[in-house]
């Protein structure tokens, strides 16, 4: 009887568990599918520690440690992302083992060593106080018992993985936690990933080799985005190159984003596709997992007779952009391998030494090359460096270090744009640049301070060649998905002018 009684544990413990700790909070009344796979999902764990131990409250035991670490994850993403864990989330553990940077530091140093101390004493107590109860030499009963354990299991996960299909979802995470659960949900978005969404072909508007065939450059800045909506106080020396790249831009404004704080292949899939986020389903949380040869712009700028890079300064694997990449119509990628450990602004290569890269390419450029750069040198945790007296006083009173660190980080950005102005104007070739921010960057308490909740980036299109009207642009709100075409779009419309004689620089 004590195994039936230690599975019976397992599930309630994991259901009061999930009541107390899961945000945001499920539902009891929730598909009896979703139940199954709760059942089915807790009862394999513990098969499978059973099958490797022969304990049978070990077995529950790191059920529920793995359900725990799960709920606690959980917590910790939706603090810091304002999301909750779904199952496309599962490859950011790998990830994590990789670049731990990243990731632990959100979860917390003495958090992770908690954890891992106490899974020590829970397998070391197990090992030492429960005694062998099921053992393959002890006769046929071990293999009876796990036999029995497994087709509980796959029985259950069966039947709800049949009924979980015709669930249907919105694909907004917090809510379909709250109706499937946490478990169900993740079910759920697994089998989804089966689904690929329609794409229509890549279009450029009006054609591009009627503009000339310009240079352009599309700027991701990480995390960018105009900190003073949240803190008008900010020394005004801090985005003084925010300002005059508005004065001087032919289109700028505030951006709508399908990320806060990370997930930045979000954006960046939009941007380069022109694909709304509802569009794309459960691939919306990370296109680059399933999602190959989507036509995207890149393609059509390839074909009109474009060079086509991408400038990422980090490990080039992260995230399957090097696998990635080359199906979007990209001829070359340069990540991390091409910087020198001096090129380091704090933790990752800095902005200063990327725009001298991206210039250098520019200048080496026989033919009209088109250049996307992601850079990283704001990328978090930001907590984690040191703000000097000086930089707290240029959040005018907002008191987070972590809020100086970034506006550090935020002034070098106004640098590399400088340098990148400068090459394009000194080339023979005219230059486009479109500026974005991918999202917000992560600061829980600053914000929660300041009570922000805006997830807006901002951006701006600039060329060497033309100016912007005289009585200057207003701004322009735009959505990610439509940010390519527009800038695209810019360029052909200025070309236009130039044919009737006028905006010419």
């Amino acid at each position: 009887m004590l195994l039936p009684g230690a599975l019976m544990l397992l599930l309630l413990l994991s259901c009061l568990l999930e009541r107390a700790l899961l945000r945001p909070r499920a539902a009891w009344r929730r598909p009896a599918a979703c139940w199954l796979l709760h059942a089915g999902s807790l009862l394999a764990l513990a098969a499978a520690g059973l099958a490797l131990t022969g304990r049978p409250l070990f077995a529950v035991a790191q059920a529920l440690a793995w359900w725990l670490f799960i709920l606690v994850v959980n917590r910790v993403k939706l603090a810091a992302l304002r999301e909750p864990f779904i199952f496309q989330d599962f490859e950011y553990f790998l990830d994590m083992l990789r670049h731990p940077r990243l990731y632990i530091p959100f979860f917390g140093y003495a958090n992770a060593a908690l954890g891992l101390s106490g899974a020590a004493l829970l397998i070391g107590g197990a090992l030492y106080f429960e005694p062998v109860r099921l053992s393959p030499f002890a006769g046929p009963g071990y293999f009876i018992v796990m036999a029995l354990a497994v087709a509980l299991a796959g029985g259950l996960l069966l039947a709800g993985w049949h009924g979980v299909k015709r669930v249907r979802v919105g694909f907004d995470a917090g809510a379909d936690l709250q109706a499937l659960g946490l478990v169900g949900a993740m079910w759920r978005y697994a089998l989804a990933e089966r689904e690929r969404p329609a794409f229509a072909p890549a279009v450029l508007p009006g054609g591009i080799a009627a503009t000339g065939m310009p240079h352009l450059v599309a700027v991701q800045s990480e995390s960018f985005f105009d900190a003073r909506r949240a803190w008008p106080g900010i020394a005004p020396h801090v985005y003084a190159w925010l300002d005059q790249a508005r004065a001087g831009a032919m289109m700028h404004g505030t951006l709508e984003v399908p990320a806060w704080g990370a997930n930045t292949v979000r954006s960046e899939f939009a941007f380069l596709s022109g694909q709304r986020e509802q569009a794309l389903g459960v691939h919306r949380f990370n296109p680059y997992r399933c999602l190959r040869d989507v036509p995207v712009f890149v393609h059509a700028l390839r074909e009109a007779g474009y060079r086509t890079v991408c400038v990422h300064p980090y490990a080039r694997g992260f995230y399957r952009r090097s696998e990635v990449f080359p199906t979007l119509g990209f001829d070359e990628f340069i990540d991390v391998e091409a910087f020198e450990a001096t090129d380091r602004a704090g933790p990752y290569v800095g902005d200063v030494a990327l725009a001298r890269k991206v210039s250098e390419l520019l200048e080496r450029s026989g033919r009209p090359t088109f250049v996307f750069v992601i850079s990283m040198e704001n990328h978090g945790p930001l907590h984690l460096e040191q703000a000097s007296a000086r930089e707290m006083a240029d959040t005018g009173g907002a008191g987070a270090p972590d809020l100086a660190v970034y506006l550090r980080h935020v002034r070098n950005a106004g640098r590399m744009l400088e340098i990148l102005q400068q090459t394009l104007r000194s080339l023979p070739r005219a230059g486009w640049l479109c500026w974005y921010g991918d999202h917000v960057p992560i600061l829980p308490q600053a914000y929660a301070a300041a009570g922000f909740e805006d997830s807006r980036t901002d951006y701006f299109i600039w060329s060497s060649r033309h100016e912007p009207r005289r009585d200057g642009m207003p701004a322009r709100p735009l959505e990610m998905h439509a940010l390519a075409r527009a800038w695209l779009a810019a360029v052909q419309d200025a070309a236009g002018h130039d044919g009737r004689g006028s905006h010419a620089a």
